[in-house]
């Protein structure tokens, strides 16, 4: 059998003994946005509630200091949303971040398990 290793990384406040500000479902939500150009679409698509889809956003948002969606209401041509400027840059810098932490942790799941795990 061979085996692998796996981590969720979450951006946390420092000073605060909360839950994470930023991570692997607020990603997989405003990467459904981008694609779907709109909150609930994107909600639907991930099984999740468009109320608990806009308590992340406003969580997230709220922690971070700075809007992550750019909303427009209906009206003659629809609403919609798409992802702030901030937020593009935001998951370039997590997605970049969290390659290089799977790339190191790999290097060291060979190095420590070696002999003990199937590595093959």
């Amino acid at each position: 059998m061979e085996y692998r290793t796996t981590a969720r990384l979450v951006i946390q406040s420092s000073d605060k003994d909360l839950p994470g500000v930023f991570g692997h479902g607020c990603v997989l939500l405003l990467q459904g946005i981008a694609r779907e150009h709109s909150l609930n679409r994107a909600a639907k698509r991930m099984g999740m509630a468009y109320s608990k889809a806009w308590t992340v956003i406003r969580a997230a948002e709220g922690c971070l200091g700075y809007k992550l969606l750019i909303s427009t209401t209906g009206g003659k041509h629809g609403g919609g949303a798409t992802v702030s400027p901030e937020a593009e840059k935001l998951l370039a810098a997590y997605n970049d971040y969290c390659g290089r932490v799977r790339a190191f942790a790999a290097e060291e799941f060979r190095v420590c398990f070696d002999g003990i795990l199937d590595m093959e």
